[in-house]
């Protein structure tokens, strides 16, 4: 999350609500008619045309909530309730869906087609450089206002009106989705709906917020794990480090909080981050003496699914070792082996990464849980405390910001101040268009500025994630205080 918006407020509020029902075991009997509760008769909803869009909107969000998505939906008649008793009544485990977002497409309805358009700043000049550079005759003179104007029945897009304009009359203007993502895998379709193409997404999550009508949804597990957990199952959270950025209370009120929904354990990631930095630490030692020139992080799985969709070139000098998340579950399920183990952090490319490791059964985010703890009416700072058996050390904690992997490994090293200068360690943090570039530049030569690179999708790190639960300023301040209560150092 980057800023709070209304959108986040809606996602949030509308799975708070659902589980609210679920809490009270009423989910299916009452959620036909949440639409109805969410929009009043009466109620006034700007950037809507009615209030029946409103509400149908409510309903197609609730799918991808509920592990669903639009491609689930038989017709328009079919009650939620229905959809309800699909979810529920599925294994879990083998309904996985191949996407991990989907698009709504009746609140993808509002961005316009093409991006350029002529504003009143358009003087109808006599040289009309708009109208003879246009590849597509798509810029005409207007008879009546002596101005230009776009067909954008034939407009590409392409931008070269825009470019020749002397006055700057012609304006570009973006889908934001479309603008968030760097690696161009979301366009409209023949129908003009947002479609994200997942051999292109690398699961970033800017896309998500990035939309103002909140047309894209992440496909939720919520339900799943509260499921099992309501079934008698044993399911363990593992919590990502970015949770001290996450919420106004301290970390162990908020495993209280977890422990109080039902899961029947708490294991920090921070636990498995100690074995990542052992592990890449001398790994990366390793490296060096072989010769290789260069190598970057594996811990961000938005960063492994760039480098195996985008950048080919760039495996060879990806770390193998596994994130925290992968050695936290290994620790998890060595301890409770018949449970469900459930990763939960700010991040949706963990998605992606869970369907490769068979040890994580399920992935939430902190916007999800913080949903959750809202909808079972409770309040953090009133929860019993949970500690921890085990405590990481602080260098571990600190994975979830930027500078964090490497200053860990360089911790957990202690490399003499020479050695230290040999390595050099470099961030590249936001996998934006200018960043995915320059690591295409490192792969193409096989050259880097430095020897060790850590990459993070998000900007600062994991606790800007998409799936945050609090905005990015918070939570910077939210992990800067709870980090400096980790005493504990290598």
């Amino acid at each position: 999350m980057a800023t709070k918006n209304n959108i986040m407020i809606v996602r949030h509020r509308l799975l708070k609500e659902l589980v609210k029902l679920w809490k009270e075991e009423s989910l299916i009997e009452e959620i036909d008619r949440l639409p109805i509760k969410l929009s009043p008769k009466g109620s006034k909803h700007p950037g809507r045309c009615c209030i029946h869009k409103e509400r149908a909107v409510w309903r197609y969000k609730s799918l991808p909530l509920l592990g669903l998505d639009m491609n689930d939906e038989t017709d328009e008649l079919t009650p939620l309730s229905d959809y309800v008793k699909m979810a529920l009544g599925r294994d879990a485990s083998s309904a996985a869906k191949d996407n991990i977002m989907c698009v709504i497409d009746e609140a993808c309805s509002s961005c316009v087609h093409t991006n350029y358009e002529v504003t009143s700043l358009c003087r109808g000049c006599v040289a009309r450089s708009c109208m003879h550079n246009c590849p597509k005759n798509a810029v005409r003179l207007d008879s009546e206002t002596g101005k230009a104007k776009i067909d954008h029945d034939k407009c590409i897009s392409c931008g070269i009106c825009h470019e020749s304009c002397p006055y700057h009359a012609i304006v570009y203007i973006p889908v934001p989705c479309e603008e968030a993502c760097p690696v161009k895998a979301i366009s409209k379709d023949e129908q003009g709906i947002e479609h994200i193409d997942e051999s292109k997404c690398i699961y970033c999550g800017k896309c998500l917020n990035a939309c103002p009508f909140g047309a894209i949804f992440e496909i939720s597990q919520t339900f799943d794990v509260l499921k099992a957990i309501r079934e008698g199952q044993k399911v363990i959270a593992i919590v990502a480090p970015a949770i001290l950025s996450q919420f106004d209370a301290t970390k162990e009120q908020v495993y209280g909080a977890f422990r109080q929904i039902g899961f029947t354990d708490v294991i920090e990631v921070a636990q498995g981050a100690m074995k990542t930095v052992e592990t890449e630490g001398h790994e990366l030692l390793e490296k060096i003496e072989e010769g290789q020139p260069f190598m970057t992080t594996s811990c961000c799985p938005s960063y492994i699914e760039l480098v195996n969709k985008h950048i080919p070139a760039m495996k060879q000098y990806v770390s193998t070792t596994g994130s925290p998340m992968y050695y936290t579950a290994r620790i998890a399920k060595e301890k409770y082996p018949d449970a469900k183990i459930v990763f939960v952090g700010p991040c949706l490319a963990k998605r992606s990464e869970a369907r490769r490791d068979d040890q994580v059964d399920f992935v939430m985010t902190f916007e999800e849980i913080g949903s959750v703890f809202d909808g079972y009416g409770i309040e953090l700072k009133e929860t019993e405390p949970y500690t921890m058996g085990f405590t990481a050390v602080r260098e571990a904690h600190g994975f979830a910001a930027a500078g964090g992997v490497a200053g860990a490994v360089k911790a957990y090293l202690r490399l003499a101040p020479e050695r230290e200068q040999e390595i050099n360690a470099l961030q590249v943090t936001n996998l934006d268009k200018k960043n995915i570039s320059i690591l295409s530049a490192y792969a193409r030569t096989g050259k880097a500025p430095g020897r060790f690179i850590e990459v993070m999708a998000c900007e600062g790190g994991c606790i800007t994630g998409p799936g945050s639960a609090t905005t990015n300023k918070e939570s910077k301040i939210r992990f800067n205080k709870g980090l400096s209560k980790e005493e504990e150092h290598y």
